[in-house]
């Protein structure tokens, strides 16, 4: 294994996991919430009176956030290397771990472990040991 030295930004990612850490704290110490995305985007499908307007902010900060990173510097360029259909059984796939797991890699992962919360240590062992496997088969025995 071999480090890509020109992709390599460990600050980068100590900032961004910094002011997501501070993001999730804050989230659920003013408004009393966890910020995992599964959950947030399920409750605008199914709407509660006085619930949806947070909601709608949350999720438009997550569109608004790339769009005022680009005013500063450019955005790494997009590039997915698989077809529509894999792509799309790879998010029905997820959708569906995320309704078994009973939240979202940011709900389980950010969020429940900064709770100490075992059933969230549970849930992100079983995503990182998914992650492992599926990125181990994809690679080394299918050889895409």
């Amino acid at each position: 294994m071999t480090i890509d030295w020109n992709h390599f930004t460990p600050w980068a990612s100590v900032a961004g996991g910094i002011l997501i850490g501070l993001a999730a704290a804050g989230f659920v110490l003013f408004n009393g919430r966890i910020a995992g995305i599964s959950g947030i985007l399920a409750g605008l499908l199914t709407p509660k009176r006085g619930d949806v307007t947070w909601r709608l902010a949350f999720i438009a900060g997550l569109i608004a956030a790339p769009l005022a990173y680009q005013l500063f510097a450019a955005l790494p360029a997009i590039q997915v290397e698989t077809s529509l259909p894999m792509l799309a059984a790879a998010g029905l796939l997820v959708g569906i771990g995320v309704r078994y797991g009973g939240g979202c890699t940011s709900g389980h992962g950010i969020c429940g472990l900064s709770r100490l919360s075992s059933r969230s240590l549970v849930a992100t062992l079983c995503f990182m040991a998914a992650a492992f496997i599926t990125v181990f088969t994809v690679r080394h025995i299918l050889g895409a």
